[in-house]
C-alpha cells in the first residue's frame, strides 16, 4: 500500500510508549526505595516509584513531576512516578519508570524501528531460560536474540552511564548473557534506553560500580551486543531516538 512521507513522519513522531491518565505534581521527598511524596492541587500524597536505583541528581524538593494514574482498584497507591523535570521551565524531562525500556523494546520491534533485529519475526517478553528470565527474546529463521533492558537516567559530561547504584543483579544479567553467546545461532544484547536528552554516548559507570563495569567489558569482549538508544520524552509518552556510541574497553 502506498504511504506518503507525511503519514510516515506523523507515525514516527507519536510516542511508541504512551503515558495515559497523567497528573502533574511537585516532588517533596522520597521515603525508602519505592515511595515518593508529592503535592498536587493543594494536597500531599504518596505515590509509587518502581525505580530501585538512587536516581542520583534527579530528585529535588519542589521540582515538577509527571505521574501516571492506574485504574486498578486493587492498587494501594494508584499513582506511579513517570518523569521528573530537571532545570525548571527551561529544562528537560527525565524518564524514571524502569518498565519503560521493556515496553520500548517490544514497541520498537513491532514498529520495525530496530535495524539490528532484521530477520527476526517474533518477540516473547520475559522469556524463561536455564538460569531465570530475561526481558525479551526475538526469534527468526536465522536464530534468536536474547535481550535484557536497562533504564539509564544518569549523565556526566554528556556521557550516559549505568548503573547509578551498585547492582549485583546487573552483573548477573551480564554473566548470563555472556554464557548465552556460546549457544549456536544465538545473539545476546543489553538494550540501554537513555531517558534524558543530554547523553550523547554511553559507558558503564565504573565510578559507581566497578564490578559492573568489569562485567560489562567482559561481556562486550565475549560478543554481547550493547545497544544504547536515546529516547524522546514528552508528557504524552516516550519515543525511540537515535542509537548512540558505546565505549569500548581501553587497550
Amino acid at each position: 500500500m502506498y504511504q506518503d512521507s507525511n503519514t510516515t513522519k506523523n507515525k514516527r513522531s507519536q510516542p511508541l510508549v504512551p503515558i495515559k491518565h497523567t497528573l502533574t505534581a511537585r516532588f517533596l521527598q522520597r521515603s525508602k526505595r519505592f515511595l515518593v511524596e508529592v503535592e498536587a492541587n493543594d494536597e500531599t500524597f504518596w505515590v509509587h516509584t518502581n525505580n530501585s536505583g538512587s536516581m542520583l541528581g534527579l530528585l529535588h524538593p519542589g521540582q515538577e513531576v509527571i505521574l501516571s494514574v492506574s485504574s486498578n482498584p486493587k492498587r494501594k497507591l494508584p499513582h506511579t512516578l513517570e518523569m521528573v523535570r530537571l532545570g525548571g521551565d527551561t529544562g528537560f524531562w527525565v524518564g524514571v519508570n524502569t518498565l519503560t525500556p521493556n515496553r520500548m523494546i517490544k514497541a520498537a520491534f513491532l514498529a520495525n524501528r530496530l535495524p539490528e533485529a532484521a530477520g527476526m519475526e517474533d518477540i516473547k517478553t520475559e522469556p524463561a531460560f536455564a538460569h531465570g528470565r530475561l526481558d525479551a527474546l526475538l526469534t527468526g529463521p536465522e536464530g534468536q536474540i536474547w535481550i535484557e533492558t536497562k533504564n539509564v537516567t544518569m549523565v556526566e559530561d554528556d556521557v550516559a552511564a549505568f548503573p547509578d547504584a551498585v547492582t549485583e543483579r546487573g552483573v548477573k544479567h551480564l554473566e548470563e548473557l555472556t554464557r548465552l553467546t556460546a549457544e549456536p545461532n544465538t545473539r545476546a544484547v543489553v538494550f540501554y534506553l537513555i531517558q534524558r536528552p543530554d547523553g550523547h554516548c554511553f559507558a558503564p559507570a565504573d565510578y559507581i560500580d566497578p564490578k559492573f563495569a568489569e562485567a560489562f567489558y567482559r561481556a562486550q569482549d565475549a560478543g554481547v551486543e550493547m545497544w544504547a538508544y536515546q529516547s524522546i520524552l514528552s508528557p504524552a509518552g516516550i519515543n525511540l531516538g537515535e542509537r548512540i556510541p558505546v565505549k569500548l574497553r581501553e587497550k
